[in-house]
């Protein structure tokens, strides 16, 4: 094949680890031709969504306990890659962590960081190729080629696949890439939503629907604790929302239909304190309905949602009419509010996709065991994080860690 109509390197995906990877390999090997495939008609769409559109870049706590799947080796692959403020600085962008230790450009504009990736790629040399929705890929003698399904094919010597996996289908993550991938002999693990909402059944939430409560989500599967966190929940009509919800979902890969969070909406509290203060307002506010019993406690929906629930009787009884026992129920229901979860909220209502390419297709520089010369990283790869930047800095290590070792194998090679 004609030397100078092969790419070097092709990236398949022109998000956040598919620009890192680019930046990286370019960087690496500058004589290189480095192309961004990207599907959509711009790269970067998802970048700009997240965290609100503030794009959350890293955590300060990095802890392999916030990472989840079957890539063992993603501590290592971080530690041997910049940070996200050291890469970003690198890059002119500022960066600040807020007092949960979640880092943001410190402009709190995603499209700062899009445009400072795309800056650099382009003085380096990068060339983007956009409208090109990759569904074949076919091995030759030293090079392979990349098919559309219009039958145009791309010849290139190496492959870094960036094309994540299937939450937010909205910007080109829909899962093609995965399929593609089974067909060059990868396996998956179980894939499912993370990061996002979780249902359950709808007439549980009725009259919660846009309440929020701050409280500890505890969840267990068959009785057995499973982990807890603090937050703020936020109830839709048919599910439960809110970080410390979404950190759960990844559970659902193990326990699907098993599973249960426990809510306490008084994480504050101990028991007998709580009862103390429900004797008080009985005192208080005897003369008044029992709709009126938790007013001081919770927002009216939910003070209303927890009486009635708890006692299944009228919002028009006294509150004098309540009985200790009463009392205690509400105070229980308040500490342990049960809801089986059905599931996760769709793929559009996701952030990020838990499982994907198994960590055991890949070698230690996330290239392919079974095809040499094609590398992996970012969400394609099953691992997933807790929402707090997590993923993101996945997205740069890995990408920057594939980038870096396509390069590195083309060296030596006539370029």
């Amino acid at each position: 094949m004609s030397k100078e109509k092969i790419t070097d390197i092709a990236i398949i995906g022109g998000g956040a680890s598919g620009l890192a990877a680019a930046i990286e390999a370019k960087t690496i090997m500058p004589n290189a031709k480095v192309v961004i495939l990207e599907k959509l008609d711009r790269v970067g769409k998802k970048l700009l969504a997240t965290g609100n559109g503030r794009c959350n870049l890293s955590n300060t706590d990095l802890s392999e306990g916030h990472y989840h799947g079957s890539v063992r080796n993603a501590k290592r692959i971080m530690q041997a890659t910049p940070s996200a403020k050291e890469f970003f600085g690198s890059l002119g962008v500022l960066c600040t962590a807020d007092s949960k230790g979640r880092i943001y450009p410190r402009s709190n504009n995603a499209a700062t960081v899009l445009n400072a990736l795309r800056m650099r790629a382009e003085e380096l040399g990068v060339i983007e190729r956009c409208g090109f929705e990759a569904n074949f890929i076919e091995s030759g003698d030293n090079y392979f080629r990349i098919s559309t399904a219009s039958g145009e094919k791309y010849p290139c010597r190496r492959i870094i696949v960036a094309a994540g996996g299937y939450a937010a289908p909205q910007f080109g993550t829909d899962g093609s890439v995965i399929r593609l991938l089974r067909s060059k002999g990868c396996h998956t693990t179980k894939i499912c939503p993370a990061v996002a909402p979780l249902r359950v059944r709808p007439e549980l939430l009725k009259g919660l629907k846009g309440v929020r409560a701050k409280g500890r989500v505890t969840a267990y599967s068959g009785g057995r604790f499973l982990k807890d966190e603090t937050g703020e929940i936020q109830f839709t009509e048919n599910s439960l929302s809110g970080i410390c919800v979404f950190n759960m979902a990844h559970l659902i890969s193990r326990f699907d239909g098993k599973l249960t969070l426990r809510l306490d909406l008084a994480a504050d509290m101990e028991n007998e304190q709580l009862m103390g203060y429900l004797r008080i307002i009985h005192f208080q506010r005897g003369k008044h309905t029992t709709d009126e019993l938790l007013t001081g406690l919770f927002q009216r929906n939910l003070a209303a949602y927890i009486t009635k629930r708890a006692l299944g009787k009228p919002l028009t009884d006294k509150i004098a009419s309540l009985t200790d026992t009463d009392l205690r129920k509400i105070a229980q229901l308040i500490k342990n509010m049960d809801f089986d979860i059905l599931g996760s909220a769709p793929w559009k209502d996701a952030q990020v996709t838990s499982g994907g390419i198994s960590g055991e297709c890949v070698d230690d520089r996330l290239q392919l065991r079974s095809e040499k010369g094609i590398f992996l990283c970012g969400e394609i790869l099953d691992i997933d994080g807790d929402c707090g930047g997590y993923n993101l800095q996945w997205a740069w290590s890995s990408g920057i860690f594939a980038g870096r070792n396509c390069a590195e194998s083309l060296r030596g090679a006539s370029l």
